[in-house]
């Protein structure tokens, strides 16, 4: 087969190098490489046939099912354009995506659409629902969209959009990234230069837990599986016991998780069995406490790599697979060949050796820019600011410190939220932090935490606030902290601090 120009090709060459193999496994039933990607077909021809044309918006409203994935590449080879959506997300938020969009149609489950105002949706030529019984009004339902015929190819490829992603963002509302299939090949080309102990040929079996409307999940798991022509075990709503299960009865050798999960896993005695058959174990979306990793590994006995990455880069950038053969803690590691990096000071310079500074990137799998115009995208020199600040230490590898929108200003000085979190969560008794900036009389800003201590613990603000001072300057220890059971997170894992500001 040539040179891949539409995500969807992949799936073709994986109907054809491995179509015997098993590629999907789902609440029981099991799809083949090959019958998977003559579901996509069907789809994609039936997509046509109800008036969607090249390059509309079709969201995908799914979670993690078979209907997903067959619904995405079927989007995506009929030379449509994929809008993930997080199927059990706040009615305004759907809605702001689908018609911000300007989405042209909409496959989703059927509680989805019965939470939606029909009247705010726009002008959609096909709505189709999955589930059970009779499809809602001005509905039909999915498997009707599924039409027999020849294969079906698509023009659409290569710098053509493929993938509209609305990113959390903390401050306003979500843009869409705008990833092209150039963006999206590239990214599962650099990611699959790096692994470890992989020999050549090895069938992986994937567990497929994190949200697919997120870029983590959707490119970094779905995307590699099909690359490299794994199998699948699709899980709609983490369960840390029955993930374990799963792990250990399907045999699953590879586990893309985000750090709530590992947290949960940690505290399971079964995990240590669960995870004696895992070749690797990755950790993305947000930042792997080093707490975390020691608890899991004392408990497991296995390492978690942690990467870090953005929808706007489709989404991995760096990882610590690259920094030897142990994961450092706390690290990120290095970028992924075919990735430039470069850490730049508020003046455009390179900082001092040690100092932090806003990474910025350059590389094949970056975005287009923000929907619709492209805006905000990479330079003319193709180099994109990602507004994240990292130092690198001796050895070239990196730690995230914080967001640039993030910062807290306390008279007049910087605190970056990760670098106080950092050190909360050395204490024994903290499994983890998260800092905001809350307003103060005097310096204008102080630093709040908000922080989750280990069971039966009766650790007290003032010895946490005295803990802090020992390794921090005193402008960035926290002048407050209240002590909660768990902190909120966003859908991918990563802590909503801008819930933590309201409170």
């Amino acid at each position: 087969m040539s040179t891949p120009r539409n995500l969807a090709d992949l799936l073709r060459a994986a109907g054809s190098r491995a179509g015997d193999r098993t590629a999907l496994v789902a609440e029981g039933a099991s799809l083949t490489w090959a019958q998977l990607d003559a579901l996509v077909d069907r789809r994609a021809r039936g997509l046509r046939a109800q008036g969607v044309d090249v390059g509309d918006r079709v969201g995908l409203a799914l979670g993690n099912t078979v209907d997903f994935v067959v619904s995405y590449f079927a989007v995506l080879r009929a030379g449509m354009v994929a809008l993930p959506l997080n199927a059990d997300g706040a009615p305004g938020e759907l809605i702001h995506q689908i018609t911000d969009a300007r989405a042209r149609g909409l496959l989703c489950r059927r509680q989805t659409f019965e939470r939606l105002p029909r009247e705010e949706l726009g002008a959609l030529a096909v709505v189709a629902v999955a589930g059970a019984g009779e499809p809602p009004a001005a509905a039909m339902p999915i498997e009707a969209l599924d039409v027999d015929g020849d294969p079906v190819e698509s023009g659409a490829g290569a710098e053509d959009l493929a993938v509209l992603l609305y990113t959390a963002g903390t401050t306003g509302r979500p843009r869409g990234a705008m990833l092209s299939h150039r963006a999206l090949l590239a990214n599962l080309d650099q990611l699959s230069t790096v692994d470890i102990g992989h020999p050549p040929g090895a069938h992986d079996v994937g567990l497929l837990v994190l949200p697919l409307f997120h870029v983590y999940g959707l490119n970094a798991g779905l995307g590699m599986l099909v690359r490299r022509c794994g199998t699948g075990v699709l899980v709609d709503r983490f369960d840390p016991v029955e993930t374990l299960r799963l792990i250990t009865e399907h045999g699953i050798t590879r586990v893309v998780g985000a750090p709530p999960m590992y947290v949960a896993w940690a505290m399971l005695p079964e995990a240590a069995q669960a995870f004696s058959g895992v070749r690797v174990a990755i950790s993305g979306a947000a930042p792997l406490p080093p707490s975390v990793l020691s608890a899991f590994q004392q408990a497991t006995g296995h390492a978690v790599y942690e990467g870090y990455g953005m929808t706007e880069a489709a989404p991995v950038i760096t990882t610590n697979m690259l920094s030897g053969d142990a994961p450092k803690p706390g690290s990120i590691g290095r970028p992924l060949p075919g990735i430039e990096l470069r850490l730049r000071d508020e003046s455009g310079a390179a900082p001092a050796d040690g100092d932090p500074g806003e990474i910025v990137v350059r590389g094949a799998n970056l975005f287009s820019g923000y929907w619709p115009d492209g805006s905000g995208g990479p330079d003319a020199d193709g180099w994109f600011r990602t507004g994240d600040v990292a130092y690198a230490d001796a050895d070239g590898d990196l730690y995230i410190v914080d967001r640039l929108r993030e910062l807290i200003i306390v008279s007049g000085f910087n605190v970056y939220p990760r670098e106080v979190e950092a050190v909360l969560e050395t204490h024994p008794d903290v499994v983890e932090a998260a800092v905001v900036g809350v307003t103060h009389p005097y310096t204008g800003e102080s630093v709040k935490a908000f922080v989750v201590r280990r069971a039966g613990s009766d650790l007290r603000v003032d010895e946490l606030i005295a803990f802090a001072a020992e390794s921090l300057a005193r402008f960035k220890c926290p002048t407050a902290v209240e002590f909660v059971d768990e902190l909120p997170r966003a859908a991918a894992g990563k802590v909503a601090r801008g819930r933590l500001r309201a409170v």
